[in-house]
């Protein structure tokens, strides 16, 4: 509610009128930010037919009207108050957003309970105040410990507690938890400054990497994995896998518009280095988990294997097939000789079955 120097107008009349405004633009405002051009809301403003923003500070309570951008009056006091907080209340433009101006409770619900998993101990209230009241709140102490644990409520873990990991460096946080389950399918989700990046990046390629490495060196160190065995491969260790990756990043580069991609390569190192010191720790820590989680690997690679040899088997017949080999001739079910044998006998009665 201060004099913007620059300007000589209200710090909020700024933030909601001129463009690039907000602390987030050109750093010193906020530590991480999910917005990158401080147009957010002078953006909403200028595409709503209203816009009220009530500021609670000092005890007094200011309040600004917009019509589609422009103050309609001078910023003013309305009365007392014991809190501190900003409330904006807005009508989207329907001459702008011509599909509908009506939000979908149950799709803004999604999203606040996203948010409260993502920043441990915040509490978020979501009310519909329309015809169908309804109300909820979100508050999650165990952050996205307790998102996995939602993810998997309806699964069968192989082991009880999520791995949790945390650390720091540069300026960069990282909070990774995981979980398997009986499954065989492998949902990793990952978030950048609390922006859900759909199509992973560089944090999610560190976090995969680091995983595969660590696994494969734990069972290698603990003979779980034979001089003879493979190495697992990064399908093999995600089987069964539900993760949450979360970075905070101070200055993060998107991919595109839609910021679903993270670029910068520095959290692709930052987060295998953290994500890798700390689960190597884990394991260490807990052998039985560590058993269940390698051998979970061991299994999916199995599996793997003879799925490809069922497809090269399947399509070798169906070239032979093609070919046509004579009647009295049959293709061979194996390549090894240990099992094979050859039977050159003289007509078919004395074939007999073999």
């Amino acid at each position: 509610v201060g004099i913007q120097e620059k300007m000589g107008r209200p710090a909020v009349e700024v933030i909601m009128t001129v463009l690039h405004a907000g602390g987030k633009f050109g750093g010193g405002g906020y530590k991480v930010s999910g917005g990158l051009h401080g147009v957010g809301a002078s953006v909403v403003n200028a595409l709503s037919t209203e816009l009220e923003v009530f500021v609670h500070r000092e005890g007094k309570i200011h309040y600004q009207k917009y019509e589609r951008g422009i103050p309609v009056a001078d910023l003013k006091v309305i009365g007392d108050t014991d809190q501190t907080g900003t409330i904006t209340r807005f009508k989207p433009d329907p001459e702008i957003f011509q599909e509908t101006t009506v939000y979908d409770f149950d799709t803004l619900a999604t999203r606040m309970r996203e948010l409260a998993f993502l920043n441990r101990n915040i509490k978020l209230t979501i009310e519909d105040k329309r015809e169908h009241k309804q109300k909820k709140e979100f508050h999650y102490e165990g952050g996205i410990k307790s998102y996995v644990e939602h993810l998997n409520r309806s699964k069968q873990p192989i082991h009880e507690e999520p791995v949790y990991v945390e650390g720091s460096k540069d300026g960069i946080q990282v909070e990774v938890s995981l979980q398997y389950n009986e499954g065989y399918t492998n949902n990793i989700y990952s978030f950048t400054n609390n922006i859900h990046t759909y199509e992973g990046g560089t944090h999610e390629v560190g976090f995969k990497t680091a995983l595969t490495r660590v696994i494969n060196d734990y069972g290698r160190k603990n003979s779980i994995l034979k001089d003879a065995d493979s190495n697992l491969t990064g399908e093999d260790v995600r089987e069964g896998l539900t993760a949450i990756v979360s970075i905070k990043h101070p200055n993060p580069q998107f991919e595109g518009q839609t910021k679903t991609k993270l670029g910068n390569s520095e959290a692709r190192t930052i987060t295998e280095s953290v994500f890798s010191e700390a689960f190597e720790k884990f394991l260490l820590e807990n052998p039985n988990v560590a058993r269940k989680i390698v051998e979970k690997g061991t299994m999916a690679a199995r599996a793997r294997v003879a799925a490809k040899k069922a497809r090269e088997l399947t399509r070798r017949k169906s070239a032979l097939e093609v070919s046509s080999l004579p009647g009295k001739l049959a293709d061979c079910s194996s390549k090894d000789p240990a099992i094979s044998e050859i039977y050159i006998v003289e007509g078919d009665s004395a074939g007999g079955s073999a």
